[in-house]
C-alpha cells in the first residue's frame, strides 16, 4: 500500500497570521468571486481552478511563488521515512497554514519532472483532449512552472485521477550540490520525506465538445519542504515520501470525493485508456 491516511485534523493559525492562504480575488466588475489563488505572505503565488467546476483544472505560478517554506527543527525527522503522519511535523507546518480542517496523507511517490509544452505535459495533452485549446489564445493552458507528475489512475468509467507535485520555486533555483547529495543518498536506499499542502479539484466541462470527455480529478501537492529531494528523486528514478496536508475546505470537491481518495490512491497507477490506445 502506497498511502497512509491520518485522521482529519484542525490545524493552522488565524488567517491574517498564516503565511499561506487560499483566497478569492474580487472580479473587476465587483460582482461574484474572481480568480481563486493560493497566496504566500499576502501575494498571489498560484492561480487555481476556477470555482465553477466546469472550467479547466489549473495551477498557474504567479509572482508570489518565489521561495520554499522549509522549517528548522523538523529537518532531522524528514531526512528519512516517517512511520506515520508525524504529529510534531504536522503541528510545525500547521503554523504556516490558515486555520481549517486538513487530512494528513503519507504517500510514496516516484516523481517525473515535466516541462510545460514538452512530453508528458498534462495541460498540452490530457486537458486539451477534454477542454480543447483556450478560446482566446488558441493555446493550451500554461502553468508557468515545471512540475512533477507522480500518479494517475481510474476513478470510474467517467472520471480519472491525476496527481501533481508543484514546487514553490522552479528546479533551476535549486542548489546543485544539495540535489547531488540527495541523489547519492537515494541510490544507497535512503527515502527522505517532503511536505506539501494539497487540494483535490474535481472538474468537468458543462458540455461535451471534446475528443475525450470525462471528469478530471486533480490532486495537487504544493511543495513546502523538499524541493531538492524531489528533483533528486526524479533525476535518479527513486521514490520519495510525501507528507501531504489536504485542505478539505479549500478543495473543489465534495466530502464523498475526499473520502474515496485513500482507496483510489492505493490502486495501481494506470494511464487513461484513450491515451494508451493512441
Amino acid at each position: 500500500m502506497n498511502i497512509t491516511v491520518g485522521d482529519p485534523r484542525r490545524l493552522g493559525v488565524p488567517g491574517p497570521e498564516a503565511r499561506l492562504r487560499f483566497e478569492a480575488e474580487p472580479q473587476e466588475s465587483g460582482s461574484g468571486p474572481g480568480r481563486r489563488v493560493l497566496a504566500v505572505d499576502g501575494k498571489p503565488a498560484f492561480e487555481l481552478s476556477f470555482w465553477c467546476g466546469s472550467c479547466q483544472f489549473l495551477f498557474r505560478r504567479l509572482e508570489g511563488a518565489n521561495e520554499s517554506l522549509s522549517l528548522e527543527g523538523v529537518q532531522e525527522r524528514l531526512a528519512g521515512q516517517l512511520p506515520d503522519p508525524d504529529g510534531g511535523v504536522l503541528d510545525a507546518f500547521g503554523t504556516l497554514l490558515p486555520e481549517g480542517d486538513y487530512l494528513p496523507l503519507l504517500l510514496s511517490v516516484e516523481p517525473r519532472l515535466v516541462v510545460p509544452g514538452q512530453e508528458g505535459d498534462y495541460f498540452s495533452h490530457e486537458q486539451v483532449a477534454t477542454w480543447g485549446l483556450d478560446a482566446f489564445w488558441g493555446l493550451p493552458e500554461y502553468p508557468h512552472t515545471p512540475y512533477y507528475r507522480t500518479f494517475e489512475s481510474v476513478v470510474d468509467d467517467e472520471a480519472h485521477l491525476y496527481e501533481f507535485v508543484v514546487p514553490m520555486v522552479p528546479p533551476t533555483w535549486n542548489d546543485r550540490e544539495r540535489v547531488e547529495e540527495y541523489a547519492e543518498q537515494m541510490e544507497r536506499g535512503t527515502v527522505p520525506t517532503a511536505v506539501a499542502v494539497s487540494t483535490l479539484d474535481v472538474c468537468r466541462p458543462a458540455m461535451d465538445r471534446s475528443t475525450d470527455y470525462y471528469t478530471h480529478w486533480g490532486l495537487t501537492h504544493f511543495l513546502l519542504d523538499g524541493h531538492h529531494k524531489l528533483e533528486a528523486a526524479a533525476s535518479v528514478g527513486r521514490p520519495v515520501q510525501l507528507l501531504s496536508l489536504l485542505a478539505l475546505g479549500e478543495s473543489l470537491s465534495e466530502a464523498s470525493d475526499q473520502d474515496r481518495l485513500a482507496a483510489l490512491r492505493s490502486q495501481p497507477s494506470k494511464i487513461r485508456g484513450a491515451r494508451r490506445a493512441q
